[in-house]
């Protein structure tokens, strides 16, 4: 072995971190199995490596004995003593079997085990930088896609954008930059395996701590999520600091946090609402942006029954009852709208010593605090007019 592979080693114990000692008994080992495959031997051998002075040795180990049975693996006491008189039976006598032609084959097989190795490495190093950011937001460039996935760059290694984890309406380019979300890493005969998602409720999570500087640092708390991708999703903040508003420092001056946001995952609407223990105030709150009159909670069932006002049936509700279903995810209660009719003709409303939620007023109001982004495309057509002819 020359000096010049184990300058080599030396160098690749600084730039991977690979351990030099780790490398030579790799390399030992490989050697032994590469003596026995091109010379044909069976005997138990041993490749001693001198790290100092870059030589190597192929030394085959025998049993000392009093009868030799087998010569590749046995030799007598007397032989034994030939070499050194101290030997005794059971010991181990060790003389070298180096072959004229092993150098080349060293050579061959160092360099071998040295890139195996550094592959090995590299991808553990990897698997070991990305296991630590699951549940992570990163940055990605679009390189490739097929029928089931996408594939994403995330720089060390490429990861995998199922069809499952894909918004619907969005369109993806090679070279495109998106934000993805780690769901998964996996060890593979290949190398480090990462799974992304674009539809995972924790991206959602992710990009407010980034835009929200109060989220980040703590001070207003993300309680729950209920997210349709592409499409709607809606959040529950808190803050345990009287003097700050949670919705207010999560929409940001004008909207702009809360629109970054939504730019991002491709204008999908997102409702912000402040979380409550109180369930009828939380749900109240999940139904926005519609008015609520009553929320009648039914503990066992972990149900509510809710009272809104007629002509803020259809809102509650949302197109396709997406209002009232994200709502029900948000909250962890099932959710019975019902308009302020009904619950007069089935006798549950008003109740008796129960104020409600909101008062009365006799003509709807749909900008009383509530922001354009939050209502669009939520409301049926015909509350839609009403929305218009008050605008007007």
């Amino acid at each position: 072995m020359s000096s010049d592979l184990l300058d080599a080693l030396t160098a690749l114990e600084k730039q991977k971190g690979i351990s030099r000692d780790i490398l030579l008994e790799a390399i030992e080992a490989a050697l032994v199995t590469a003596y026995k495959r091109n010379f044909n031997q069976a005997q138990n051998v041993r490749v001693d490596m001198n790290s100092d002075i870059g030589s190597m040795k192929v030394l085959a180990r025998k049993d000392i004995v009093e009868e030799v049975e087998d010569d590749r693996l046995q030799v007598s006491l007397e032989d034994a003593r030939n070499v050194n008189p101290a030997y005794e039976i059971g010991d181990v006598l060790e003389e070298e079997v180096t072959p004229k032609e092993f150098g080349r084959i060293a050579a061959q097989t160092a360099k071998q085990v040295v890139t195996q190795r550094v592959r090995e490495a590299e991808r553990g190093m990897i698997y070991d930088e990305y296991v630590d950011r699951e549940e992570d937001i990163v940055n990605g460039i679009v390189e490739r896609t097929d029928a089931r996935n996408l594939y994403v760059s995330l720089g060390k290694v490429e990861a995998v954008l199922p069809l499952s984890e894909q918004i619907q309406a969005e369109t993806y380019k090679p070279h495109d930059r998106i934000k993805v979300f780690i769901t998964k890493v996996e060890r593979t005969s290949r190398g480090p395996q990462v799974f992304v998602s674009r539809t995972h409720p924790g991206l959602l999570r992710r990009l407010f701590e980034l835009e929200v500087p109060e989220i980040f640092e703590g001070i207003v708390e993300i309680k729950t999520i209920a997210r349709e991708a592409g499409d709607r999703s809606k959040i529950s903040v808190y803050t345990a600091h009287e003097d700050v508003d949670p919705i207010g420092s999560c929409v940001g001056a004008r909207g702009t946090r809360v629109q970054a946001i939504s730019t991002e995952l491709n204008d999908e609407k997102i409702d912000i609402v402040e979380w409550s223990e109180d369930p009828v105030v939380f749900v109240a709150n999940a139904l926005s942006p519609s008015q609520v009159l009553d929320v009648q909670v039914d503990e066992e069932e972990r149900s509510t029954t809710v009272i809104v006002p007629d002509y803020q049936l259809s809102l509650a509700i949302g197109k396709r009852g997406q209002n009232a279903r994200l709502a029900a995810k948000l909250t962890g209660w099932k959710i019975d709208i019902k308009s302020e009719e009904d619950a007069r003709e089935l006798g549950i409303y008003p109740r008796e010593n129960v104020a409600p939620l909101v008062e009365e007023e006799e003509e709807p109001s749909y900008y009383e605090d509530t922001d354009i982004y939050e209502v669009e495309d939520v409301l049926e057509d015909d509350v839609i007019d009403l929305y218009r002819d008050e605008e007007e």
